[in-house]
């Protein structure tokens, strides 16, 4: 599964001149107990042959159930997760209410085997964290994508 790209928005605003970014909490049995390294930018695959933007605004609409805050997009370029997937993500600053949030679902057979469907939401919780809380929280070769926003923006670690 190496060929699979998927593209998204880290959405990030300062507070109180502290930087934060927007992550989502993946839904899903797999994801339910797991707290640090289980959370993601918004994201998703393509549809055929859509151009990468597109997809990243597309995906953040389905997973999140809001539009895009309007705003220019700046590359932090592409990063290769632990199951080979490259996801290429762009920063956006602007903010969001993650109380107005109404994540997409999925459909998964759980426990795997069992003939058993059942819906799940993309995210389950939506949180603003700070860039160190960040680091932590998302999945691991997505930090990177948080000290590429640190290093363009010139936030500290805060």
């Amino acid at each position: 599964m190496t060929g699979r790209r998927s593209a998204g928005i880290l959405l990030h605003r300062e507070v109180d001149g502290e930087p934060q970014v927007l992550l989502g909490h993946m839904g899903g049995p797999f994801w339910a107990r797991k707290d640090d390294g289980a959370w993601s930018i918004p994201k998703g695959e393509p549809d055929g042959d859509e151009e990468p933007e597109a997809t990243a605004r597309r995906e953040f609409t389905e997973e999140l159930g809001l539009p895009v805050p309007d705003g220019e997009l700046v590359p932090l370029g592409e990063v290769r997760q632990s199951g080979g997937k490259v996801v290429q993500a762009w920063a956006l600053a602007g903010d969001l209410d993650p109380d107005r949030v109404v994540p997409g679902t999925f459909t998964l057979e759980w426990p795997r085997g069992s003939g058993v469907f059942r819906e799940y939401p993309e995210v389950d919780r939506v949180v603003w964290f700070s860039l160190v809380e960040a680091r932590v929280k998302v999945v691991t070769a997505q930090r990177e994508l948080i000290d590429r926003l640190a290093e363009k923006f010139g936030f500290g670690q805060h």
